[in-house]
């Protein structure tokens, strides 16, 4: 059976362009996976998939190789011009089919429920909508189709939230590609109407001095059959 076609939106328009922070992530990334313990939690996200998947804001394609062989194809949605001329080589190399796409998380190119799974990672902080983004989720999985996601969130110590908060609304998205330090996405997913199925706690990077963007939430979230 051939993967279903995807629909591409036109080409010229760049609906997000952060050419700056998108050759910063570039360099940057690679050594958050080796030495801040990511490539393991991207292992640990993708455990498990299978069938056709949708990943936003997939970047310079750092999760393509720890996909499992049972995925049988990967769509790519990542909109900046830079990163995604990176993703499609990462794509070159994985083991399981990958397509990588143009296009906004809010306004996904594809049919409705035409995914087994989807995949945020270290992406919900930087959607200019994260209400329609989760929504736009919602419509492309099938009936109880999964929501994996790795992000950074509100920190639950008063001084750290608060420092957030301030970094959130002056600085922070301007210096980092629109990055929100303190969302609280598990909150939002529940009122787009994702019911909880697993997820937990912890610190990027594990030991050090804590970032505004340290603490994260590895976890599944299902659409309702």
């Amino acid at each position: 059976m051939s993967p279903m076609p995807v629909r591409r939106p036109r080409p010229p328009s760049e609906a997000v362009h952060h050419p700056l922070f998108a050759r910063f992530w570039a360099k940057v990334s690679p050594v958050a996976d080796e030495r801040a313990g990511v490539a393991e939690l991207r292992s640990e996200l993708l455990s498990g998939l299978s069938g056709r998947v949708i990943e936003i804001g997939a970047g310079n394609g750092l999760n393509f190789v720890h996909y499992p062989s049972t995925v049988s194809e990967v769509v790519a949605i990542e909109p900046e011009r830079h990163l995604r001329r990176l993703a499609v080589r990462a794509g070159h190399r994985a083991e399981v089919p990958v397509d990588v796409v143009p296009g906004v998380a809010e306004a996904l190119p594809v049919k409705s429920e035409a995914f087994d799974a989807a995949v945020a990672c270290l992406v919900l902080c930087s959607v200019r909508d994260v209400q329609r983004t989760l929504t736009e989720l919602m419509r492309v999985l099938r009936p109880g189709g999964e929501l994996r996601f790795l992000e950074h969130g509100r920190a639950e110590g008063q001084a750290m939230a608060m420092t957030q908060g301030v970094l959130d609304r002056t600085v922070w998205p301007l210096m980092f590609g629109g990055c929100h330090t303190g969302r609280e996405v598990r909150v939002e997913m529940a009122r787009v109407g994702f019911e909880p199925v697993t997820h937990r706690s912890l610190r990027l990077p594990e030991r050090g001095l804590p970032m505004p963007t340290s603490p994260c939430t590895l976890g599944v979230v299902r659409r309702p059959s």
